[in-house]
């Protein structure tokens, strides 16, 4: 058979991988990526700096750290700075926990998915080791109904004929099986472990990437090669069904298979109400800016005017230049920066706390709701990140792929005719059914 010549020698060299079956010490050299995936957003090193950093993207606090620093100029503050440090740390402690529990949750996740079980055939033995100890290279055997530890090239399987069927509810949302077949050269070998485990084929394939309907490669076998394609491949995230065992080898593991590179990073996720806040914060500030303004021009005004020549009772501070013109400028930036801080009561902190709150409970809620618990599964509702609660419901756009998703299709019966005689009803003028004499 001849090469399968899926892309230029060049290109293979430079971005193909090769995979030894049953060779666990040459594809170390490789650097291939570990089964252990991770979908959190923090660990305990980043969690401090990369939450306060997300949470300073909400305008109100980064506007009352801006304040706190104001505050702590003794020459423009009219306030203590725990008058603001107190409230802002709140709300940041506040939204910190509940971001930490919300994380907590899929680190557990995380954890209980790693530590899954699967048969792996080493050293003419079946063993059982966890997913996150799986590597690229490893062969396993699935049984019927177990998820696919990771993107496999299939073996062999049960059937006769090679095939396997999967559900790929997780990976595209259909339910329906799909068939997956393995070489008629390597489906010979079957479930005996001791062939398995002398199997030493050498899989050369494209690098990691994200196409989930596409695989290229070849597999190298008692010196013949032999092309692989999609429908030899198991993706991780699908699930083996009707077919009792399938034996394969690993060929992307973790975050290399194409589920995971199917999965966006974590990010931090804002909800509708969070951007209008932000656009009434804008607004608020905006309003303050005004009115300080304001304040700070009618003291240049004042000072220039009258307080000038009142210095003998109301001195002018030592930093404060003694020409008219420009000591009154100074003195009306500093009320300016003054004012900001005494009329920062405008700016609703206090609201951000309510809405935190509320967003707690309703999560709690949601848990705890009896009308949303799936008893033949004993799954109850779970909320994953609260801070999309307000976002349930709410439908922008609604996109359908096919006629019928949305809509009925119905077929009614009008008329036919067989063997020459017409059976049915006709419309008259006005579009009612009529028996046609013509028709039985």
């Amino acid at each position: 058979m001849k090469h399968f010549p899926f892309f230029k020698k060049k290109h293979i060299e430079e971005e193909s991988r090769k995979i030894r079956a049953n060779d666990p010490e040459s594809n170390a050299l490789n650097n291939f990526a570990g089964n252990e995936v991770s979908t959190a957003r923090y660990n305990l090193a980043t969690f401090l700096p990369k939450n306060l950093f997300e949470q300073f993207h909400r305008l109100a606090n980064a506007y009352f750290l801006f304040l706190v620093c104001l505050q702590l100029i003794p020459q423009i503050s009219s306030l203590p700075p725990y008058t603001t440090i107190v409230p802002l740390c709140f709300v940041l402690i506040l939204t910190a926990i509940k971001d930490a529990v919300d994380d907590f949750g899929r680190h557990k996740s995380d954890k209980e998915v790693n530590n899954r079980e699967t048969q792996v055939i080493y050293q003419n033995d079946i063993v059982y080791r966890k997913w996150k100890e799986i590597q690229v290279g490893d062969m396993i055997q699935l049984s019927n109904d177990e998820f696919v530890t990771a993107d496999i090239f299939i073996i062999s399987t049960s059937e006769p004929n090679g095939l396997c069927y999967i559900e790929t509810a997780e990976l595209d949302g259909e339910t329906n099986l799909k068939a997956r077949q393995s070489l008629e050269e390597t489906q010979g070998i079957g479930d005996d472990v001791d062939d398995l485990s002398n199997f030493n084929g050498e899989i050369e394939c494209e690098p990691a990437n994200n196409n989930l309907n596409k695989f290229q490669g070849n597999l190298t076998w008692n010196n013949k090669t032999y092309p692989l394609k999609n429908e030899n491949v198991l993706l991780r995230g699908t699930r083996l069904r009707n077919t009792q065992w399938v034996v394969g080898i690993v060929c992307y593991a973790g975050s290399d298979t194409k589920l995971m590179k199917n999965t966006n990073k974590p990010s931090f996720k804002r909800s509708h109400i969070d951007r209008l806040l932000d656009k009434i914060i804008i607004g608020i500030l905006i309003f303050l800016v005004l009115l300080c303004a304001t304040m700070s021009i009618c003291c240049i005004f004042w000072e220039s005017n009258v307080g000038y020549y009142f210095r003998s009772y109301l001195p002018w501070e030592s930093y404060i230049s003694n020409n008219k013109t420009k000591g009154s400028i100074q003195l009306g930036l500093l009320v300016f920066l003054s004012y900001v801080i005494t009329l920062s009561a405008v700016v609703p902190i206090s609201l951000y706390v309510s809405i935190e709150f509320v967003r707690l409970l309703q999560s709690k809620w949601i848990d705890w709701d009896i009308n949303m618990y799936y008893e033949p599964n004993n799954v109850p509702a779970h909320v994953k990140t609260t801070t999309l609660n307000e976002e349930l419901g709410q439908i922008q756009y609604i996109f359908s792929d096919k006629t019928g998703t949305l809509t009925q299709n119905i077929m009614t019966f009008k008329k036919c005719s067989i063997q020459g005689k017409l059976y049915g009803y006709v419309m008259d003028n006005n579009g009612n059914e009529i028996q046609d004499p013509n028709v039985i």
